[in-house]
């Protein structure tokens, strides 16, 4: 399947999930599931777009900081929802205006307790899952989408990570293969390809050491490992992320029936 992103002003990395296939031969409704990046200085032309396209509740996966650093764009008739997903000393890394003063420790830390900024990422996606505070706020997740009769929009800082890790369980429950799971991860690479180029030059001229800048560029890509190890995780411990979800969040089959029912048509 070739995922198109939807080309919009300011949003390089903002994409509807309808039209991905499932399981049982359906599909996924398009205008109901949009995952993004940020929502930060919208022009009048794409919040428009949204309006139209009927979104209706947003859920931000950002933190405090994050949020009062870049502070989302207000969609007409859509309520706003706070749904932070922490990530321990990573939460930000790429976006928040204290950047450099935060993470030189950090780096450090990193380097002594996972050795490579890969590793730091392993960890940092598996702790997404099993965090009690982060599935929490998962299952609170999952409560919006089961409620939701319109168009809802996710969306962390880059839309890659918190975004990555909502978006690869609620395909699972669909019944999206995993193929096409961690195509729909790693293809954030190629929609924001031009952004992480300049990011990238950025990190040449920044006066930090080059551990940290491989670190800091670790962030800013997904790689395919970091959304594999995080499936490979669930499975050791629950066997399918399905298992997962109805164990650690809660979900019940009739949750999952309706959830089928409401998005595949």
């Amino acid at each position: 399947m070739d995922i198109q992103k939807l080309h919009l002003p300011k949003l390089n990395n903002t994409r509807d999930l309808g039209g991905f296939p499932v399981a049982d031969g359906r599909r996924i409704k398009h205008g109901k599931l949009i995952r993004s990046g940020k929502l930060y200085k919208l022009p009048k032309l794409t919040l428009t777009h949204l309006e139209k396209l009927g979104v209706t509740t947003v859920v931000d996966m950002r933190n405090e900081l994050e949020r009062q650093d870049y502070p989302d764009s207000k969609i007409k008739g859509a309520r706003q929802v706070n749904l932070p997903i922490e990530l321990a000393g990573a939460q930000g890394i790429t976006q928040t205006k204290s950047l450099t003063k935060i993470w030189r420790e950090e780096s450090k830390r990193i380097e002594s307790e996972f050795g490579t900024a890969d590793g730091y990422m392993r960890d940092v996606y598996e702790r997404m899952l099993f965090d009690e505070r982060s599935q929490k706020t998962l299952k609170e997740f999952f409560s919006l989408v089961i409620a939701n009769e319109n168009c809802m929009l996710w969306h962390c800082s880059a839309g890659k990570d918190r975004t990555g890790i909502a978006a690869m369980l609620l395909e699972a429950v669909l019944g999206v293969d995993e193929e096409l799971i961690i195509k729909d991860y790693v293809i954030s690479n190629k929609f924001q390809r031009r952004k992480r180029t300049a990011q990238k030059l950025g990190l040449l001229v920044l006066p930090v050491a080059k551990d940290f800048k491989r670190i800091l560029y670790a962030l800013m890509i997904a790689k395919p490992e970091y959304i594999t190890h995080a499936v490979n995780k669930i499975k050791e411990r629950c066997g399918s992320v399905v298992e997962y979800c109805k164990q650690y969040l809660g979900l019940t089959d009739d949750d999952i029936e309706l959830l089928k029912n409401k998005y595949l048509e």
